[in-house]
């Protein structure tokens, strides 16, 4: 179990470092709704090395369940940046929790976009401005369903680490045998010895 455990405690470490590059970015772009799922993934994968280190298989199954979840919510937002079905992008607002008009933060800073303001547009709601994104080598949709298909496929990883992490904890855990024998040899009280012989009494 520990080449397991080398090996895996830096795939865990990778798990969380895509999560807080993930955060990041939503942050930068507004989008409240990934923030918060965001937020839950770290605390799960937190939770999924404190199990590890602390041999805990409840933690990890905890965490395998939290991923299962995780997979859904990537699936819906690969779902929503392609327009499956009836989302729309300029219709629905969800990730915002509709507070604020605010997209993707890669839709104004992809690679090679070219931003310029469309000046006295009517365009525009009131406090918000038009603008043009032009030129970009990557369209900020599959900018998204690219990172949400990397977190399935990392989530993925760690649900296969987590089951079976925890299936051989369970195992330690029933065939521990305490300090090598109380299971396999019999408690014997200690015998009281004394100096002091008796003999038997004739009268």
């Amino acid at each position: 179990l520990m080449p397991c455990f080398n090996t895996c405690n830096p795939s865990l470490a990778l798990l969380q470092v895509a999560a807080l590059e993930r955060q990041i970015f939503d942050f930068l772009g507004y989008q409240w709704a990934p923030i918060l799922a965001n937020f839950l993934h770290i605390m799960a994968v937190i939770l999924g090395i404190f199990g590890t280190i602390q041999y805990r298989s409840k933690y990890l199954m905890m965490y395998a369940v939290w991923l299962v979840l995780w997979v859904g919510w990537n699936a819906f937002i690969i779902c929503f940046y392609l327009e499956v079905g009836r989302l729309s992008q300029d219709r629905d607002f969800i990730m915002t929790f509709n507070t604020s008009l605010h997209r993707s933060w890669w839709m104004e800073n992809g690679p090679g976009c070219l931003v310029t303001p469309v000046m006295n547009s009517n365009l525009a709601p009131e406090d918000h401005h038009v603008i043009t994104v032009s030129g970009c080598l990557l369209d900020y949709q599959y900018i998204e369903v690219v990172s949400s298909a990397m977190q399935i496929f990392l989530a993925l990883f760690g649900f296969v680490y987590a089951c079976y992490v925890s299936k051989v904890f369970l195992e330690e855990e029933d065939s521990f045998d305490f300090i090598g024998g109380f299971d396999s040899y019999g408690y014997q009280a200690p015998q009281k010895t004394s100096h002091l012989q008796l003999q038997p009494l004739y009268t």
